[in-house]
């Protein structure tokens, strides 16, 4: 494969279950659609993603703070923000096969599947419904929340007033939010649910347009830096037409994605919408004072909103490669060391006791500071096959020279040179290159 070659997705799905990324959810019961789990390598992968996201958004800065808010919300904030009125899409039913299609997703009055009849479009509300309390009635209704946002809204006040905090300022939140799709689909990218890293970044109005630009060249270095292709990102930038009810402007980060070029993180200039739409609506009067010109105002927000499960998959494809290795194909994925999940494989040269003994001497040692894997069978070459294959940065090879001199052999995934270094040296080589 070139660099710029993207993955297919049939091979990037049967990678990921076969090395422990990611498994359908229930799958012996057949599974469930738009559903998920995380192996114990995807698990890694995503952590490392939201730790990433953390260390850049809320720990590096100090204009911003973190929120986790609950899933579960008042129902009336989803009467304010406009969800219960507004948050739908057309839908269509195949009156032959009776599948159910978004109607945008679908090209003509044929039905994809079977070419049936399509039924005329009409309006589904994503959210997933649920009650609280013992009682399912409609005093006891209400949704699981479709976006974190809302939760940062609703405690804007009182994250400002507790922090201390003077415009501009931001509330970043991670977490879990819910949509009742349609029709979910092309692997991560269309999930029912999924994970959200958002941050609202309050401003002053007058000031809104050029911090939009801001952040939007911040976020997409973010990507950048942790090592995906700038070849394989571009930003879309909506017309007035297409922009949300709420939006003054948005910008889409887009990623070349195997069924081509699709958001993977959006940046809005919401303005003052969802704090003017909650202040109506539960009565709290949610302007901030600004003591330096003696004003009360709402401020506007720019709303950087990326999704953790669209950048796990678009890390993934970026970094697969597929490379000549003597009469084989090497399959490696050139994932940034921050993000991958196994830093450092432990490798003996075979499973002779005293060779073994060592190798699990050196993986204790190692496994204090990062995430690393211990790996004894089959040959050498294979063994390193398999770590360049889940993006292991570097493996240490114990031979039967160690026993002698005490020494290891470090191996780089990505350029596979080699370099000996004593046991003694081996956490100080390793953290050099694992600095991040």
């Amino acid at each position: 494969m070139t660099e710029t070659t993207v993955v297919d997705l049939e091979t990037l799905v049967a990678l990921c279950k076969r090395r422990g990324f990611i498994f359908p959810s229930s799958e012996i019961y057949g599974g469930i659609g738009g559903f998920w789990d995380y192996g114990p390598l995807g698990a890694e992968l995503k952590r490392n993603i939201r730790d990433a996201w953390w260390r850049a958004c809320v720990q590096r800065r100090n204009d911003i703070v973190g929120l986790d808010a609950s899933i579960i919300m008042h129902r009336d904030v989803w009467v304010a923000s406009g969800h219960v009125a507004e948050f739908t899409d057309p839908m269509v039913d195949c009156r032959r096969c009776k599948r159910r299609f978004r109607a945008d997703d679908v090209a003509g009055p044929r039905c994809p599947e079977c070419g049936g009849e399509l039924t005329d479009a009409r309006r589904f509300n994503l959210m997933f419904k649920t009650f609280v309390g013992p009682v399912e009635d409609d005093a006891a209704l209400t949704y699981l929340r479709p976006e974190t946002a809302q939760g940062i809204f609703v405690n804007f006040r009182a994250v400002q007033q507790a922090m201390r905090l003077r415009l501009p300022f931001g509330i970043a939140q991670m977490g879990k939010a819910f949509r009742n799709e349609i029709t979910p689909g092309k692997y991560l990218f269309r999930s029912r649910e999924f994970e959200q890293m958002e941050i609202e970044y309050f401003v002053k109005p007058g000031t809104d347009e050029e911090m939009h630009r801001r952040w939007v060249d911040e976020r997409l270095s973010w990507y950048v830096s942790l090592g995906m292709r700038r070849e394989s990102l571009r930003l879309y930038e909506y017309p007035p037409h297409e922009l949300a009810h709420y939006s003054k402007a948005t910008v889409d980060i887009q990623f070349r994605f195997p069924f081509g070029w699709a958001e993977l993180e959006g940046i809005a200039n919401r303005t003052a919408f969802d704090l003017q739409q909650h202040s109506e609506h539960s009565g709290n009067d949610l302007r901030y004072y600004d003591d330096e010109t003696n004003e009360h105002y709402l401020p506007y927000v720019i709303e950087p909103s990326a999704g953790v499960d669209r950048s796990f998959l678009a890390f993934l494809i970026d970094a697969y490669r597929e490379e000549p290795d003597k009469d084989e194909t090497r399959v490696l994925l050139r994932l940034h060391p921050a993000l991958a999940p196994v830093k450092v494989a432990v490798l003996p040269l075979s499973k002779k006791p005293a060779l073994t003994a060592l190798a699990h001497e050196v993986h204790a040692l190692v496994r204090q500071s990062w995430p690393s894997m211990y790996d004894e069978t089959q040959s050498i070459g294979r063994r390193y096959r398999r770590q360049d294959e889940i993006g292991t940065p570097f493996c240490v090879t114990i031979d039967f020279q160690s026993l002698e001199d005490r020494a290891v052999t470090i191996r780089d995934r990505d350029t596979m040179a080699q370099v000996r270094v004593p046991i003694a040296e081996l956490c100080p080589a390793l953290a050099d290159r694992l600095r991040y």
